[in-house]
């Protein structure tokens, strides 16, 4: 039976733990989404996030097959919508990677970027895929962005005895409505903390962590959003990509 590895690299070849790279070199071949679309895709450089893939393979040793990632929704009208969105744009995922390991041998890997338990589709995909080829699954874990953020700001993500809550942009508002107020914001591309009157909360803040383009910013949410806004443009002129991290506490 062929294995398939799920394996979390953190940020980029500098994050692999040694049990990434020895999964990653049990492996045969990395099957890996290409974002580049029209931009010129794996061959013109269009998909920085699968450059960066790429590196990691190339520092074990490892070849990458780039599959062209399927359209998605991305603006649906409403919650049921997004479900509906991104349950298709998985199958269409499904399709395209199962053409892949029908069509090559070995065992394949998948690589995630920071931990696959964390705002990550592969584990689905791949138990979907597991269900049509005879295949057994390995997971491995990798260093998450709220890992690398609490390490940077050198801060614990909870108080004594408090829990932190770890949710997405999409979903802040509803999270702070229903009295959270110590919670870990991934996956917030328009930094909808700004528009929700939490300008006396605590920020600290990330972008790209763990790699070239790092920026930090911390302080009270009125007072550091523009350092914030300039830092995230920033860190996409040195990278041509943002992954955006942030811990809010309420005052008090």
């Amino acid at each position: 039976m062929r294995t398939v590895r799920v394996v979390g690299f953190g940020s980029g070849p500098d994050q692999l733990t040694a049990e990434a790279v020895a999964a990653l070199r049990a492996s045969a071949y990395v099957v890996a989404a290409d974002k580049g679309g029209d931009k010129g895709g794996d061959a013109g450089g269009g998909d920085p996030l699968l450059a960066v893939r790429r590196a990691v393979c190339e520092a074990v040793g490892l070849p990458l097959v780039a599959v062209p990632d399927p359209a998605r929704d991305r603006r649906p009208a409403d919650t049921t919508a997004y479900g509906d969105a991104v349950a298709a744009w998985h199958e269409a995922r499904v399709a395209a990677y199962e053409q892949v390991l029908r069509e090559r041998p070995g065992d394949p890997a998948f690589l995630v970027w920071g931990d696959p338990s964390l705002y990550d589709s592969t584990l689905r995909v791949v138990d979907r895929l597991r269900d049509r080829l005879a295949l057994a699954v390995e997971v491995v874990p990798g260093i998450a962005a709220p890992q690398l953020l609490a390490a940077r700001h050198r801060i614990v993500l909870h108080e004594v005895g408090r829990p932190v809550l770890v949710t997405t942009g999409r979903r802040l508002a509803e999270a702070v409505a229903a009295g959270h107020d110590n919670v870990v914001v991934m996956l917030d591309g328009h930094l909808t903390c700004a528009g929700l009157g939490l300008e006396e909360w605590s920020l600290w803040w990330g972008a790209n962590l763990g790699t070239p383009s790092e920026e930090i910013v911390a302080g009270r949410l009125g007072e550091v959003l523009d350092d914030v806004r300039t830092a995230r443009r920033r860190a996409v002129e040195g990278a041509g990509w943002v992954m955006d991290t942030y811990l809010l506490r309420g005052p008090g």
